[in-house]
């Protein structure tokens, strides 16, 4: 399911205040829960664990990125484990090939031994949460493999298309670019990702609480807490959360200012940005908004939530020019800028 195509609605009633109230109550109940049992195996990342929550409600991609050994893998497994839905892992290697993870053609034999033929044997992307992970230790060619598959839910191969189930989610880590043997990611495909996900290294708390939880007798095994139907019904129904049209423009213009040309532009972003935002970023920043309002129990997102969600939007779509790249300017203080200049209407 792409982040741009809302999960199909039957016609009912408009609910009632108390009727949507009440949805809302047994979302963040069941997010309660599937919280709770990923916070039996993944210590802190509250951040990140909200993150990964809202990319799962909206039916959007996610990007984790951060040093290796901070958990990025577990935490994904964790979730998966916790969603009753098919779970599949790629290892992104420099020898990894695209048929390895759309699938290929291969030659079979039919009952008696006689008749030969080519037998599509479906590759690992075909599952409902897809953990790719080290994205950017494979080759660019091998990593626009997912590209069809994120973008439009089926894949091509063997002259052949076929759908993928749903719903689908590709979650991917991935090293920062600076660590040896890491190639970036086509433009292209970063465009697809929801949210870019940044992984903090923990405090010293949380690696005591690590520590305690890893070295023990054995790991704690979360067991499914959510079905797939379920998911599906509360992804409608955070796509049905209002908004109003002032902060719809409000998105709109966040999104217009990452770009260096619009006459609001900041400096840093006239100075530094090359391309800004796409207009999936806009869908990013206001699907992720309604999330965020209903996991705080709150019926209508406001200007603060989009505040909240935009970097993570944002920081992947926006393109350094060459004096940005040479400077090492960070996009989150690009962004930082542009969400303190950009006015809101009252």
């Amino acid at each position: 399911m792409s982040l741009a195509s809302a999960p199909s609605v039957v016609d009912v009633a408009e609910p009632t205040p108390a009727t949507a109230q009440a949805d809302l109550e047994r979302l963040n109940q069941d997010l309660g829960v599937l919280t709770e049992a990923i916070a039996g195996a993944v210590v802190g990342q509250k951040r990140v664990v909200e993150g990964i929550l809202t990319c799962l409600l909206a039916g959007g991609h996610g990007l984790l990125e951060g040093v290796p050994g901070l958990g990025k893998t577990l935490l994904i497994r964790t979730l998966a484990a916790a969603v009753s839905l098919r779970f599949s892992r790629i290892q992104f290697t420099p020898d990894l090939m695209p048929a390895d993870i759309v699938g290929t053609s291969v030659l079979t034999q039919g009952d008696g031994g006689l008749e030969r033929r080519l037998e599509f044997q479906p590759g690992p992307v075909f599952a409902n949460i897809v953990l790719a992970d080290e994205i950017n230790r494979a080759t660019p060619k091998t990593q626009s493999a997912l590209l069809e598959a994120m973008a439009e839910g089926q894949v091509t191969a063997g002259g052949q298309t076929r759908e993928l189930p749903t719903p689908f989610l590709v979650l991917a880590t991935q090293n920062p670019l600076e660590q040896e043997g890491t190639y970036p990611l086509p433009e292209a495909q970063l465009d697809r990702f929801m949210l870019k996900i940044h992984v903090d290294f923990p405090n010293e708390d949380e690696l005591m609480a690590i520590l305690d939880l890893t070295t023990g007798e054995r790991m704690p095994e979360p067991s499914a807490v959510l079905e797939g139907p379920r998911l599906l019904e509360m992804q409608r129904l955070v796509r049905g959360i209002p908004t109003t049209k002032s902060l719809t423009r409000y998105v709109v213009r966040v999104l217009r200012a990452t770009h260096p040309d619009d006459p609001n532009a900041p400096d840093l972003v006239r100075r530094y940005v090359r391309f800004g935002g796409s207009p999936r970023g806009a869908q990013a920043m206001l699907i992720a908004a309604r999330i965020r309002c209903a996991m705080q129990g709150r019926l209508s997102p406001s200007v603060d939530d989009v505040r909240a969600t935009a970097i993570p939007a944002l920081r992947h779509r926006v393109i350094l020019n060459f004096e940005g790249e040479a400077e090492q300017i960070a996009h989150d203080d690009i962004l930082d800028q542009v969400l303190s200049t950009v006015r809101v209407d009252d």
